[in-house]
């Protein structure tokens, strides 16, 4: 039987990467890992315990038993973005390193090729979901664009455990290969809430659909029966009208 275990989790993509040239590659490929030693150095996180896995233009870490998960949300991503920003400045805009992150806590343990689990394979999904690129994408002079999971959203954003207030994310449905559920997206220095995501946003609480609410499980609970559901067998339909009706053979009443 494997070992249990429930690990804090990163991982982050350069947008455009196939679309640079060889140098510029190098310069995003060695400029990630810097960055995220940096910011992590700066958040008083231990970048020395991190377990990463690197493809290129992406990175993806498990940080080590009881790392902190409010450091990793807020000081982390704030000095991140501004090491992005500093590592732009004065680049043409074709060259920019411009990120997506996402931040899971969940089930991870060590196996023969990485890690084991259910929190590798979602952070993966939340990371590669169709509406965190169209965040970043409809922003164009953000650097970062951020996913938390539902898990880390509840726990720690919506307890006050960070300086980042919950209305600065934008609760949107994830629905990618075999993973659906939900997320909190946040794109610094931008109103999430007004930023165009091509329809793949779903119906959370940040997209102000009467009657609906989201849930940490992914389910979307609707507070109201749509008009097309079927009547329970055991109920009633009754048509009160009041004056002459001429309509012969016409039923006004139905009861089961």
């Amino acid at each position: 039987m494997g070992t249990f275990g429930r690990r804090l989790l990163l991982a982050v993509d350069a947008k455009g990467y196939g679309g640079v040239d060889v140098v510029t590659q190098r310069e995003w490929q060695e400029a990630i890992r810097r960055l995220l030693r940096e910011a992590a150095t700066e958040a008083g996180l231990d970048w020395e315990q991190w377990v990463t896995q690197v493809g290129g233009d992406s990175v993806f870490a498990v940080l080590p038993q009881g790392a902190s998960e409010p450091c990793l949300v807020d000081p982390f991503m704030r000095h991140l973005e501004a090491g992005l920003r500093t590592f732009n400045r004065n680049r043409r805009d074709e060259a920019w390193l411009r990120l997506r992150a996402a931040v899971h806590f969940g089930t991870a343990s060590p196996a023969a090729n990485g890690f084991e689990g259910r929190a590798p394979v979602e952070i993966g999904r939340l990371l590669d979901s169709r509406v965190l690129k169209a965040a970043l994408a409809s922003a164009p002079e953000a650097h970062l664009a951020l996913a938390v999971s539902a898990t880390v959203f509840n726990d720690v954003i919506g307890e006050a455990y960070t300086t980042i207030r919950p209305q600065e994310f934008r609760e949107v449905r994830i629905a990618e290969k075999e993973y659906e559920g939900r997320a909190w997206v946040r794109v610094p220095g931008y109103d999430v809430q007004a930023l165009d995501l091509g329809g793949a946003a779903g119906h959370g609480h940040g997209d102000d659909q009467p009657g609906a609410s989201g849930s940490a499980g992914g389910a979307t609970v609707s507070d109201t029966r749509p008009p097309s559901a079927p009547t329970a067998p055991e109920n009633t339909v009754v048509q009160v009208i009041n004056g002459t009706v001429h309509a012969q053979g016409a039923v006004f009443g139905i009861s089961k």
